[in-house]
């Protein structure tokens, strides 16, 4: 888990390296791409074509959509606000999938939930503090995150409620793995840029290493305890932080760091209490 947490922390700062010379939507592509290929020995040992059959087109063309609209948030991010800020902010993954889980899961509303999506709500907008004049600049992509963040729940609810109805984890990761690959392909060609030898060379690493990362943290969660791999996924709010200040300068302020504690408190604690309610969970997929 410490290996994948340091592994999406590098394949995040590839990201921003390189978004100043290329567009998002393509950095997406190659994500996209380079993970679909890292899956196909994946598919081939689950019987192929086999692998895409599927009996919920429609909840894969949701999980699709969402997870992409995810994406594109956290990748925005990157390219505009300090890797800390981004990565914190994708930590409110569980508290928004809290909440949406009552509506559309039908889960209890039990003080437990109120105070870790309390706790969650608090360190977002202590981390954005939409009241300050300065800085306002930060509030536009901030808000792309965020709304990336909400997203990336939802697409965890479709993810639930294919798995409660008997989907198998190959055939969920690879339909959105394809999906990705094709609208990201097509969303890129208006705006292609050519990149550079360099640039390609981070572009393969950005798929490369989020490819790993994925994998890393599949094994962790498949082999252990979630309440106990939890905490260590928070690693990459160290790894950002680091990498920030080392590279760009980026050194988080009081306002943030509070923040930040408050999103990976109530994250904890959302995490800790689906766990041991044997709440339906699943692996968390990082964009």
């Amino acid at each position: 888990m410490l290996a994948s947490s340091a592994s999406f922390a590098i394949a995040a700062g590839l990201v921003k390296a390189v978004s100043p010379t290329v567009p998002v939507i393509e950095i997406m592509l190659f994500r996209s791409l380079f993970a679909l290929v890292a899956m196909l020995p994946l598919a081939h040992r689950a019987g192929g074509w086999a692998a895409l059959r599927t009996r919920h087109p429609v909840g894969h063309v949701l999980r699709t959509l969402a997870g992409f609209a995810g994406m594109f948030g956290s990748f925005y991010g990157y390219a505009h606000l300090p890797l800390a800020m981004v990565t914190a902010l994708g930590f409110a993954m569980p508290v928004f999938l809290s909440i949406l889980s009552i509506p559309l899961l039908g889960e209890p509303v039990k003080a437990g939930r109120l105070v870790s999506v309390g706790a969650g709500l608090v360190g977002v907008l202590t981390v954005l503090r939409p009241w300050r004049a300065e800085g306002a600049i930060e509030i536009g992509p901030a808000l792309v995150v965020v709304a990336g963040v909400v997203a990336w729940a939802a697409a965890m609810v479709s993810i639930r409620r294919m798995g409660q109805a008997g989907e198998r984890n190959i055939t969920i990761v690879l339909w959105f793995a394809v999906a990705t690959t094709a609208i990201s392909a097509v969303a890129s060609l208006p705006v292609w840029v050519t990149p550079s030898p360099a640039v390609w060379l981070a572009l393969v690493g950005i798929g490369v290493i989020s490819g790993a990362a994925q994998w890393l943290m599949t094994e962790g969660y498949r082999s252990g305890e979630a309440t106990m791999l939890a905490p260590f996924e928070y690693g990459a709010i160290i790894y950002t932080v680091l990498l920030g200040w080392l590279v760009w300068g980026e050194v988080p302020g009081p306002w943030e760091t509070t923040g930040i504690l408050f999103l990976v408190a109530a994250g904890l604690v959302t995490w800790w209490r689906e766990s041991t309610q044997r709440l339906p969970t699943a692996v968390p997929a990082r964009p």
